[in-house]
């Protein structure tokens, strides 16, 4: 009796042992990558509810923002919500308001990496549903029977396998995409294909060129470094103004060498030397390399990096700049990885290309934005052999945009949400859609489907786009990129709704260097707009004036349409100034439709845009 109790007691005890490792083995998401993308993907997952696990190969988060050193960020400034915004408040607060990041004159944000890594480490531990493994590998993935997945993964001392409703590929060149078979895309496509009036006339395989970028610190005396091997002041000639540049590549884009060393000038007088005018660009393409060959391209691109370092001490005089010893934990004190500007673009359920963002209203994608990018195409060739045969694509201008949520959902492979770079875009979107803040932003979208589909448990390709965009407004981020109406303002949701839907629509422009979209909240809008707009949303509604002699939208006119419209629900409404007959703002007008018609809650949209009738 006594064998009899004590075998089961162990064998009690080895199935909850069991049970307890099983449970600890199994997560609801689970993504590779913890660069921008896939930070903000497993902080959001997390704060849905998701068991959730970051794999990240190095010792930080935040990929090209801090690992990468390019600490200084490019476009929506005023585009300031979701995730995006949170760590820039958190930048601010650390560094004492906004006007102290603006250090440089490349971005109106600059910030040291270590310190960028150590806010977006506080920000995933303070999420009881996230683990992050530092220090990890993917060796191994595959999907079982019933759709979801087994990883293995390792830390150099050993290896674990583990499980995933779904897994999200957030690495810097869309590795695990590849390993499970999703077709992608790589190098510039033909026009003829795209349909795009920019790009190259024939396909190419040309990427953009990478950089390693170097972080540099003043030391107040004398720090030269010894002439590297392989040095040619030619290399770097035209760099900036000096007596070296005789035949510049760009000879409309020669700055001084002031303007050069400060351009990302960073708090703590330093330096990140991330310089695209004959400097430490290098043009390799490193996508489809092993381990070993990527290792020796990183390290060729270290070299040039280190001779340009040269060149600014003893060509420029900067001799007393040399790399910080108090950002990277490398003992080179060179960055944890290069700044990929480009990597495989998959195949997704939709692709977004340049007439999208141009003309966003002849199509119907932007019903399914789930983020705004404000940047225009900009590509990196010089140091290409031939770059001059390419197209001009250094800051071709744009209107701001929203963000496809089809664009991280890739076909043919189910339970798998692709983010980072590798989202399903042509090249030359690319080109804008592969700055921070809207990585940051596809990162979280992403966040958001994979919990959603893992707790519903669907696919992520039939979780509702109306569900996904309801949780980046309630995480105060932009489906649309409306100027006039920031997140933090009280009618913020409800023209985002109305923009959503189509009803009401914004206008793209570009004035001087920045690209724009705007609402008009205070202007006023014609009756035949609205008419259209309603219209292109549901046929069915046929609107109705109160016959007034305006050709403006008056509040008498909203009552005819949607009903009696008290003074107290005007007020609950957050609106001013009650009077029937007054002609209404824009603004007034998407609130009063948002809250009576609920047009966005009552008519979903497909992943095209389509609405599901």
């Amino acid at each position: 009796m006594k064998h009899f109790l004590r075998y089961t007691v162990a064998l009690f005890a080895a199935v909850m042992l069991s049970l307890t490792v099983n449970a600890a083995s199994r997560y609801d998401v689970v993504i590779i990558g913890g660069g921008a993308s896939g930070t903000t993907a497993g902080i959001r997952s997390a704060r849905l509810g998701a068991k959730t696990l970051i794999v990240e190969q190095g010792p930080w988060l935040g990929g090209m923002l801090t690992s990468a050193g390019v600490s200084a960020t490019d476009g929506n400034y005023r585009l300031r919500g979701g995730m995006w915004g949170e760590f820039r408040d958190k930048l601010e607060a650390h560094y004492g308001g906004a006007e102290a990041l603006k250090t440089g004159w490349v971005s109106n944000l600059l910030f040291e990496p270590s310190v960028g890594a150590k806010i977006f480490a506080a920000m995933a531990e303070a999420e009881q549903n996230l683990t992050v493994n530092y220090h990890t590998t993917l060796t191994d993935i595959r999907q079982l029977k019933n759709g979801s997945w087994q990883l293995t993964l390792s830390n150099g001392e050993k290896s674990w396998k583990l499980k995933a409703k779904v897994v999200i590929d957030a690495t810097e060149l869309g590795d695990v995409a590849a390993k499970v078979g999703i077709g992608y895309d790589m190098g510039m496509e033909s026009r003829k294909l795209t349909g795009e009036d920019i790009a190259p006339e024939e396909a190419n395989g040309i990427i953009q060129d990478l950089t390693m970028v170097m972080v540099l610190k003043d030391y107040g005396k004398d720090m030269s470094i010894e002439r590297p091997e392989g040095y040619d002041a030619k290399e770097f000639a035209c760099a900036c103004v000096n007596d070296n540049c005789v035949t510049p590549k760009e000879a409309n884009r020669l700055w001084s060498k002031q303007m050069m060393i400060t351009y990302g000038k960073l708090p703590n007088d330093k330096y990140m030397i991330n310089w695209p005018i004959e400097g430490n660009d290098f043009y390799v393409n490193m996508i489809e390399m092993n381990a070993e060959e990527r290792a020796e391209a990183v390290a060729e691109a270290k070299a040039r990096t280190i001779r340009f370092l040269y060149f600014i001490q003893h060509e420029l005089g900067f001799n007393t700049l040399y790399l910080a010893d108090d950002e990277f934990p490398t003992e080179d004190m060179m960055p944890l990885m290069p700044y990929h500007r480009e990597s495989r673009r998959t195949h997704g359920e939709v692709r977004f290309k340049l007439q999208h963002i141009t003309h966003p209203y002849n199509y119907s994608l932007y019903r399914t934005a789930v983020g705004v990018g404000d940047y225009p195409v900009d590509q990196h060739h010089t140091r290409y052999t031939g770059w001059e045969a390419l197209p001009n694509l250094y800051f071709h201008s744009i209107p701001s945009y929203g963000l496809p949520m089809g664009t991280m959902l890739p076909k043919g492979v189910k339970n798998f949400i692709v983010a980072e770079k590798s989202i399903s875009v042509s090249n030359i979107v690319n080109g804008s859609t592969r700055l921070q803040p809207v990585v940051m932003q596809i990162g979280e979208a992403s966040g958001i489907i994979a919990a959603l589909a893992a707790m519903q448990d669907i696919e992520p390709k039939d979780v509702a786009v109306r569900d996904v965009q309801r949780e980046v407004l309630r995480g105060d981020g932009y489906l649309l990129p409306f100027l006039d109406i920031p997140s933090s303002h009280p009618h913020f949701d409800a023209v985002q709704r109305i923009g959503a839907t189509g009803i009401m629509r914004g206008k793209g422009m570009t004035v001087g260097w920045e690209n724009q979209t705007w609402f008009y909240t205070d202007e006023k809008i014609t009756t035949a707009d609205l008419a259209a707009g309603l219209d292109s949303y549901n046929p069915n509604y046929k609107y109705v004036t109160s016959n007034n002699s305006s050709d403006y939208v008056t509040l008498r006119d909203l009552i005819s349409f949607c009903g009696d419209i008290t003074a107290e629900q005007w007020a609950e409404w957050g609106l001013t100034n009650y009077d029937p007959q007054r002609e209404l703002t824009r603004l007034e007008c998407a609130v009063v439709l948002d809250a009576r018609l609920k047009p966005f809650d009552n008519q979903d949209v497909n992943i095209n845009g389509e609405f599901l009738r």
